[in-house]
């Protein structure tokens, strides 16, 4: 029997495992690296365990300290969790031979099925060798690891060196494997996995099908089960294809078998020798604790010969620090404030006043309804989504509850190019109009400049806000009843709390400060500006400022001051959160100033470089 477990992770899975151990009666080991001190999961674990460093590379990707810190801190098993070395067969036999339990397959499993290119010949699949122009589109791949990184869709035959270099670049920051294929890029298709669960007594389960077609940057956002509109025929192909890969690899515990389906027919991907960020609607629909699972076939007991039966449907989104309106940016900074209504499931390693640093995945939390239909548990969590409190940086929360209530997702016939052909639609701002009002009359509360010995109402107040990109301004005065606005009675308003009757319809609007300039109300944003602009605060024309904070990786071959560039052209690589962001030319011209070096650290609205625009003869 485990008794003391040491989780090979961070953040929210980490959380997540501690809490089913808790649950068990197993004792908890936390690693955790320099930047991850103060975190949640290095909180919550009975022991923590320091891993020196920051980056993924100098602690979460050293499986030699990782094992030390197991047996430093009296474990007996590790859990792998998902990402970082949790498919890295080396990893697996390490914890093995240091006489530990493995949370997870056999290390040849892992081996047979960890290199998708090797995976996919196991399963007759072969990957293309040399990409012509009749292959495209393709999508260039790492062999290793997943999230999406590594990975690049290619349209035309002379962006693929660029992309081969990008992809081999991202794989080998995130995984420590810079292995890449290419494989045939199908434009619609749905994303639909198996989950399976194996014991080592010859039983395999499969716990029916997800659909992830909901993906930014080949990272799913949006989880379901079951797949919905799947023809029984289609679930039962692919419940054997499932098994196949399963069996073909004597594999143990959890794991998933992906596929790309389209025209009514499976494609394999890939398989997942590990657990997946979605299982938690898998967990739901049958019932089931994969966690507990896991550690009862590492502990040998056997499975039951039949799964549970399913009930219902569960969806997940993945709330991530991200601003979708601008190339899926990652945010960081403090997050003051995280709260979902009761009646959903919220997985996160953050709470309140938590900080969200530059070193590692910027998922949040990820939010799970369940409910005797899709259509409610699609309701139930859009309601959830919708009255949750998200203070702090910028997040995909209006991104998430726009795609859940969109006529194709509603209907079930959305596939993986959902966001390229919606995008802009479902992040266009559509602010509250009464915000900035609220916000105004919260912050007046109890600054009353009405005199009793007065009989004339006071001037006019004015106050600025920037809110979803666009500067509001509103006016209030003081009365003898309390604070008025035009065009609407203020029934109550104190530093918290504003009510406003507009047109006979009376609105709530809570409302939460930190700090000098911030300022929320509901669920929007808003900064305080200063009454008068500040004329000085200009940017120049073709400058290029850092969207998020990260590090130079790569400035374009050649690329000097006085440079000719062309708009669009890639100029500078950024690494933020373990994915690299492309930073190119606004428009054609010359690079009048080069401030990026490789290896420089950035924060947000550092100055990059300027181009100057080229003038087209009259």
């Amino acid at each position: 029997m485990i008794s003391t477990l040491l989780v090979a992770n961070r953040g929210e899975i980490a959380c997540r495992i501690f809490r089913t151990c808790e649950e068990l009666g197993i004792r908890t080991v936390a690693v955790h690296s320099d930047a991850d001190a103060g975190a949640l999961h290095a909180r919550v674990a009975d022991t923590a365990v320091r891993l020196p460093g920051a980056t993924p590379a100098e602690t979460y990707l050293r499986g030699d300290l990782i094992v030390k810190a197991a047996l430093a801190a009296g474990a007996d098993a590790v859990h792998p969790g998902y990402g970082f070395l949790s498919e890295n067969p080396a990893f697996a036999r390490a914890v093995l031979d240091a006489g530990l339990v493995w949370i997870g397959p056999p290390p040849e499993a892992i081996e047979a099925m960890a290199s998708k290119t090797r995976a996919k010949e196991l399963m007759g699949v072969a990957p293309l060798g040399e990409v012509t122009e009749a292959d495209l589109p393709v999508l260039v791949k790492a062999a290793a690891g997943g999230g999406g990184r590594g990975m690049r869709v290619v349209r035309r035959l002379e962006d693929l060196p660029d992309a081969l270099e990008g992809a081999r670049a991202e794989a080998a920051s995130a995984f420590g494997d810079g292995e890449v294929f290419a494989e045939p890029y199908l434009e619609r298709g749905r994303h639909v996995e198996v989950q399976i669960l194996a014991d080592t007594h010859g039983t395999v389960w499969t716990l029916g099908t997800r659909d992830c077609s909901l993906q930014r940057r080949h990272q799913k956002v949006i989880e379901e089960a079951p797949a919905p509109g799947l023809t029984a025929g289609l679930q039962e192909e692919l419940h054997t294809l499932a098994v196949r890969a399963a069996r073909a690899v004597s594999y143990v515990g959890a794991g998933t078998v992906e596929f790309l389906v389209a025209d009514g027919r499976a494609h394999f991907l890939e398989m997942n020798t590990r657990l997946q960020v979605e299982h938690p609607v898998t967990e739901a629909v049958f019932g089931v604790d994969l966690v507990a699972e896991q550690i009862r076939v590492a502990e040998g007991h056997p499975l039951a010969s039949e799964p549970p039966r399913a009930r219902g449907h569960a969806v997940e989104v993945r709330l991530y620090a991200e601003d979708p309106a601008h190339d899926w940016a990652p945010q960081t900074g403090t997050l003051h404030r995280l709260a979902v209504p009761a009646g959903v499931r919220l997985d996160t390693g953050y709470t309140d006043g938590d900080t969200i640093g530059v070193h590692y995945d910027p998922m949040l939390a990820k939010v799970v309804a369940h409910a005797p239909t899709r259509a409610e548990a699609v309701r139930r969590l859009a309601g959830a989504l919708e009255r949750a409190a998200l203070h702090g940086p910028v997040t995909n929360r209006d991104l998430l509850l726009n795609s859940l209530r969109h006529p194709e997702f509603t209907a079930g016939r959305m596939d993986t190019g959902f966001y390229d052909r919606h995008l802009a639609a479902l992040t266009a701002p559509a602010p509250d109009p009464y915000a900035p009002l609220a916000a105004a009359l919260a912050d007046a509360h109890g600054r009353s400049r009405f005199g009793g010995w007065r009989n004339v109402s006071s001037q006019p107040q004015v106050k600025r806000y920037e809110m979803a990109g666009e500067e509001h301004e509103v006016h209030y005065r003081h009365t003898r009843q309390g604070l008025a606005a035009d065009g609407v009675r203020v029934v109550h308003a104190d530093a918290r709390l504003v009510v406003l009757d507009v047109d006979g319809v009376q609105r709530r609007f809570e409302v939460a400060r930190y700090g000098t300039d911030r300022v929320y109300v509901n669920s929007a944003a808003l900064t305080v500006l200063p009454r008068f602009p500040d004329p000085a605060a200009q940017i120049a024309p073709g400058s290029l400022l850092a969207p998020m904070p990260g590090t130079v990786v790569r400035v374009a071959d050649g690329l000097t001051e006085g440079a000719r560039v062309r708009a669009g052209q890639p100029l500078i690589w950024l690494e933020a959160m373990k994915m690299q962001h492309q930073i190119s030319a606004p428009v054609t011209g010359t690079l009048t100033a080069l401030h990026a070096t490789t290896g420089r650290q950035v924060e947000p609205g550092t100055l990059l470089a300027v181009v100057h625009e080229l003038q087209e003869a009259p």
